[in-house]
């Protein structure tokens, strides 16, 4: 398997499909929802990546069902990298990571100041 035949990405729930409003689910994101069911539908492999677990979990899965939002892994790897390494890691495995606690690393100084 050539790993460049898999295009991977992992997405937040709150704050990132939603907004942040946790225990409770915010409002959609919908841009970011229709951009997900489209890299879907073109072959690309969706990874809900998220601290939710329990029935929190599970309510964030049914939110994202009703807006025809599904996903390959849910806080774990594809099959294919578990395969293509032998392994089921700890971090998840993606090509793009959409979060909103995200910082690109050259935007983040040697000392863990901000560089934006």
């Amino acid at each position: 398997m050539d790993e460049r035949e898999i295009r991977i990405i992992a997405v937040d729930f709150d704050g990132t499909l939603c907004t942040d409003s946790y225990p409770q689910i915010g409002m959609p994101n919908m841009p970011l929802i229709r951009f997900l069911r489209r890299a879907r539908e073109q072959g690309n492999r969706v990874i809900l990546w998220t601290c939710r677990c329990g029935g929190a979990l599970g309510e964030a899965l049914a939110w994202c069902r009703g807006y025809g939002l599904e996903f390959d892994a849910v806080n774990e790897n594809v099959p294919e990298i578990m395969e293509w390494y032998g392994t089921e890691s700890r971090k998840i495995s993606a090509d793009l990571y959409i979060d909103d606690k995200a910082c690109a690393p050259w935007c983040v100084a040697p000392d863990g100041r901000r560089n934006l």
